[in-house]
């Protein structure tokens, strides 16, 4: 079965490999002796935005998880739910290096030989040569399945791990780190994000410990730990694998997505003010928990205008005027919603200056000249 499982997705993966500019490299590596084939995938907006840096992802197990990833990724990429990745698979199938990769002391739970040279490979040769080669943003995601992702564990060992992002597909794990996990969640200082998934088909000595460590580490509350677990129903050890990864991806980068109906309803519409604050705290906490600082979506300007007309809170259209300017300068976006504040103030004679000078500037999104026109041509009327 994990045979023919195995053969499949290096078929897909092949297959799947031109259309997402996929390029397979290999890295010679002084820890393991040897070189290490790599798939590295690119996000298609690498070459457009040459300024743009992207946070990286490993997967181990790369060969039949890197389709996987992917496909949801650039699903994810296309409704911006999800940010572009560098995604970068390590392939371990080969002449059993799958087993030597996971080596650890059965007394200690460490690992060790192998395990401890493949461990010293991915945090000390692959991921900097990875950040030299492109342009990698400060957050880092590692993923794994079964003994992958339990050996993905060990960089939570760190006082300062490498890896911001875990995502562990049924780890299977060596003797007490099930206890040892959510202590290790519990020290580190820095923001963590840690996903991991089981299913009432998956194999049972793996599920038993699996939900032993999810009793212990939801328990945990710890400022900037994002921590998720899910147990499917009606999944397998091998098809939990997609259900889980769009379940981790949508749960880590939730603050990520533009603003949905539910935020605006329940966190946006029930404020009593602060609509364009809200707007600026939402891209500061991206920034600082992601390290990437992203243009505020045109989308999100729409969803705190319709905000503060709801809640009639008209004077907060000049703040929203200045941080339009400062995102979108030489754009009709600032003249508009000083425009929409004069009109709902009724002072239309002020409102049918600021959408000529709109007129005047560059459209963008759904904003034209046209629009601008007849806006002000309307008022005149009034």
């Amino acid at each position: 079965m994990r045979a023919f499982l195995f053969v499949a997705s290096v078929l897909f993966c092949t297959a799947f490999a031109s259309a997402q500019n996929t390029v397979i490299d290999s890295v010679k590596s002084k820890k393991l002796g040897v070189s290490r084939e790599i798939s590295i995938a690119l996000p298609p907006s690498y070459k457009k935005d040459k300024d743009r840096k992207f946070p990286l992802l490993i997967l181990l197990d790369g060969e039949y998880l890197m389709p996987a990833f992917t496909g949801a990724l650039d699903y994810g990429a296309y409704w911006e739910d999800i940010p572009e990745m560098i995604v970068v698979g390590i392939s371990q199938n080969k002449n059993g290096e799958r087993d030597a990769d996971t080596t650890f002391d059965k007394e200690t739970g460490l690992p060790e030989g192998k395990g401890a040279d493949f461990f010293d490979f991915i945090g000390t040769e692959l991921v900097p040569i990875i950040e030299k080669s492109y342009r990698v943003a400060p957050l880092k995601l590692i993923a794994g399945h079964d003994m992958t992702a339990g050996f993905a564990n060990y960089f939570l060992y760190k006082d300062i791990p490498v890896f911001d992002g875990y995502i562990l597909l049924s780890p299977d794990m060596p003797p007490g780190m099930e206890e040892q996990i959510p202590e290790r969640l519990t020290k580190i200082q820095k923001p963590i994000w840690y996903y991991h998934a089981t299913a009432d088909g998956d194999v049972k000595k793996l599920a038993t410990r699996i939900r032993k460590l999810d009793e212990t580490a939801k328990t945990v509350k710890r400022p900037g730990l994002n921590y998720r677990f899910d147990d499917f129903k009606g999944a397998s050890h091998y098809s939990l694998v997609l259900y889980a990864i769009p379940s981790a991806l949508y749960g880590f980068f939730s603050v990520y997505q533009p603003i949905s109906a539910n935020e605006f309803n329940e966190k946006i519409a029930t404020l009593q003010e602060g609509y364009v604050q809200y707007l600026v705290d939402k891209y500061d906490v991206i920034e600082k928990t992601m390290g990437m600082k992203m243009k505020i979506r045109l989308n999100d300007f729409k969803a705190i205008e319709a905000a503060i007309i709801k809640n009639k809170a008209y004077n907060e259209f000049d703040q929203l005027s200045q941080l339009a300017d400062k995102q979108y300068p030489r754009t009709m976006l600032a003249d508009y919603e000083m425009g929409q504040m004069y009109e709902k103030k009724g002072d239309y004679p002020r409102a049918i200056k600021a959408y000529m000078r709109a007129y005047q500037m560059q459209e963008v999104g759904d904003l034209t000249k046209d629009m601008m026109f007849e806006k002000a041509e309307e008022l005149k009327k009034m």
